[in-house]
């Protein structure tokens, strides 16, 4: 043991870690300092978790006419809102002429993806507060893929050791009472609502209401996961003429962080999540106007 820490002791004073580090120090620093002179989003990508909004972060990034932000996911609107809004804006691109307002937004644009704000109580009224005038994304994965997705990713990371079958009969104990800790302490931060969510995630209709009554209908582009994946040129298209950019698609398109599964969700839970989460779905329809091909 002792051993092991003093490579570890090596290997964090070595002097390229060390460098890196520094950079690292001086990057930030740099960034908070210049805040005031940086851009805040055009768009969000708000969710849903576990259907895809990695990949379309990507593809965007990759567009000429997007400047990246530093990180994918800043938690401003969930977790961080009390670190204020300099901190948040020095994670975007400085002001420049190239991000000058054109005939229909920006020549570049610049934007987030947080899954968790699609699922938070409070992060559509604080983004309407803040970017009163941004894009909304919402890709929306079939919730029965979505939870067994999401609940892999729990077991990936070691956050979760209970079966599939066990978690969700224990979600609604677990979640007891977290969201209305949320609303009544904005600066309370539970991760037992965002990892155990899995049913809770699913249940899509109230949380784009929430979204819907904040942002305007055109500030708003819902897209199903499914289809994101079969025809994802489509759909990219689609995204741009949504943001106002330029027709262009990256050289290879695919999802860019697949999950692994151990097993297969079983078939008697598939049939159980079917009738649990039908009602939900039937709702979700009638407000969108339209019906996804989730109930087989």
């Amino acid at each position: 043991m002792a051993r092991n820490h003093v490579l570890t002791a090596k290997v964090w004073h070595s002097p390229r870690v060390r460098w890196l580090r520094q950079s690292l120090s001086v990057n930030r620093l740099y960034r908070n300092l210049s805040a005031h002179r940086r851009r805040l989003p055009d768009y969000l990508i708000v969710g849903a978790q576990k259907s895809g909004t990695t990949s379309l972060w990507e593809y965007l990034n990759e567009h000429p006419n997007v400047e990246p932000a530093c990180i994918k996911e800043m938690n401003y609107f969930d977790a961080n809102y009390q670190r204020g809004i300099a901190w948040y804006r020095s994670h975007y691109p400085l002001q420049s002429e190239q991000s000058q307002t054109a005939a229909c937004g920006r020549l570049t644009l610049t934007g987030e993806s947080c899954a968790n704000y699609m699922f938070h109580p409070l992060a559509p009224q604080r983004a309407a507060e803040t970017v009163p005038d941004a894009k909304i994304i919402f890709l929306l994965r079939n919730p029965l893929d979505r939870a067994y997705s999401h609940y892999q990713l729990k077991l990936r990371r070691r956050q979760e050791l209970l079966s599939f079958e066990e978690a969700i009969e224990a979600e609604p104990e677990r979640l007891a009472g977290e969201e209305e800790k949320i609303i009544g302490d904005r600066n309370y931060d539970s991760p037992t609502y965002n990892w155990y969510s899995y049913l809770a995630r699913g249940r899509y209709v109230d949380q784009i209401i929430r979204w819907q009554q904040h942002f305007r209908p055109e500030q708003i582009l819902i897209l199903e996961a499914g289809e994101f994946f079969k025809r994802t040129a489509d759909a990219y298209q689609r995204v741009l003429e949504f943001l106002c950019l330029p027709r262009w698609q990256p050289t290879d398109f695919g999802n860019r962080f697949p999950g692994k599964y151990g097993e297969k969700m079983s078939d008697a839970t598939r049939r159980q999540l079917l009738d649990y989460f039908a009602p939900h779905n039937e709702r979700l329809y009638a407000q969108l106007g339209t019906r996804f091909n989730w109930d087989q």
